[in-house]
């Protein structure tokens, strides 16, 4: 990921219009679909704006794969424009249960500031497998992992101390979250000295629990309608926030929307 510019080129095509909108192409009679040439120049402002904040935010170092991150993305836009995420925090959850529970799996990202704030083990459920999680579910006492989008909600104090709510978005793969309990909270179960002990992280019951150390701040971070998006190769998975061309037309907007804002002034 070497392009590290966020795509302005896409505000001045937006501004001024595409050039070959009413025009024909060299050497054909047939004129140039100005349909077409929009869609190809706003995914293309699109993978260029998620190349430079997986760039600048170092994303590739902290060990998060760039499909991995443009899924997450692409329910983040799709999301706000639905405005089902909170307008004071620019932030974004992603866990990769793709990976190893030796590995550090999670990570938050300020999507607006483009910095990872997080960068942390998280442990899998105990039914989801041992080291790695190779089975996903949504039915109440699996005690597996769910895949998909969640929508953090509000806090409270538990048998594992301080707990974040979340609500499950994606139905049949993560809707019963609530039901199920599955909750963001510590255990000590998840650190390097249990991995140096048993060769892994120790499970939860479905939720993606933290190190307690981390755990407080992380919550209360992320608290409040800020995005998670839990990934894993699982074929079976769908969901309607990945519609990438929805997330696209959304991010001209708010492109469209800045640069209002800029020229306000």
């Amino acid at each position: 990921m070497n392009r590290k510019f966020l795509s302005f080129s896409f505000i001045a095509l937006l501004s001024f219009g595409f050039p070959v909108m009413n025009a024909t192409s060299q050497g054909n009679d047939e004129p140039v679909s100005s349909s077409t040439t929009e869609v190809i120049s706003s995914r293309d402002s699109f993978e260029d704006y998620l190349d430079n904040l997986y760039d600048e935010a170092d994303l590739k170092k902290a060990g998060l794969s760039f499909d991995v991150f443009r899924r997450a993305a692409t329910g983040y836009f799709n999301l706000k424009e639905k405005n089902r995420l909170n307008k004071n925090k620019s932030l974004l959850t992603i866990i990769d249960f793709g990976k190893s529970s030796k590995e550090k799996r999670f990570w938050v990202v300020d999507m607006d500031q483009k910095k990872v704030l997080y960068h942390s083990l998280v442990a899998h459920g105990e039914g989801s497998g041992f080291d790695k999680a190779v089975k996903f579910s949504n039915t109440v006492n699996s005690h597996m992992s769910s895949l998909g989008f969640y929508l953090t909600e509000n806090t409270y104090t538990g048998k594992h101390g301080l707990s974040l709510k979340l609500s499950g978005l994606d139905r049949g793969f993560n809707s019963n979250a609530k039901s199920r309990a599955v909750v963001v909270h510590g255990a000590d179960y998840v650190s390097d000295a249990f991995i140096k002990k048993h060769g892994r992280l120790g499970r939860s019951h479905g939720c993606p629990a933290l190190p307690k150390e981390i755990n407080s701040k992380v919550v209360q971070l992320i608290k409040g309608g800020t995005l998670m998006y839990i990934d894993a190769q699982s074929p079976a998975y769908t969901s309607v926030y990945l519609d990438a061309d929805n997330a696209i037309k959304n991010f001209e907007e708010e492109i469209l929307a800045k640069q209002a804002k800029l020229l306000s002034k």
